[in-house]
């Protein structure tokens, strides 16, 4: 299982990061790897939606559920799928605006891309959440 975290302040009051970061048909304008969202049946914690994300040139198809939902401040998805992943992204008010920490917790099953691939994606992936941070702070800035 891999993880990453990381945060950042964006100059945006809280409720509208949230209101932005939580609609997963926004998912694929900010996550890099997200190709499509689709089938999203009802709001906050018990929300299920269906997802395909590039990874390593592989088309991947999963499906989410929100385990947790606290409006204008957290919200955790588990995806089940050719990725398990568990999603959360955190809103904190902060001087300057607004705090965004995104958290995810995941496996990639390694037939589905072989040991040697495992660390280039690995980067790739980090590389990937930090760029979904710097589009969602870029987004609601302009």
């Amino acid at each position: 299982m891999e993880s990453w975290k990381s945060s950042i302040v964006i100059h945006a009051p809280a409720d509208d990061v949230f209101a932005y970061v939580d609609e997963p048909m926004r998912l694929a304008e900010w996550l890099p790897h997200i190709v499509e969202v689709r089938d999203v049946i009802g709001t906050g914690a018990g929300q299920q939606f269906e997802w395909t994300a590039k990874m390593a040139g592989l088309l991947l198809r999963g499906q989410s559920t929100v385990v947790e939902h606290v409006p204008n401040h957290c919200g955790v998805h588990q995806s089940i799928g050719m990725v398990s992943s568990t999603f959360g992204y955190f809103v904190e008010p902060h001087v300057e605006g607004t705090t965004l920490t995104l958290e995810i917790e995941y496996s990639i099953p390694m037939p589905l891309i072989g040991r040697l691939a495992e660390r280039v994606l690995l980067r790739r992936n980090i590389r990937e959440f930090e760029l979904a941070l710097i589009n969602v702070k870029e987004m609601l800035e302009s």
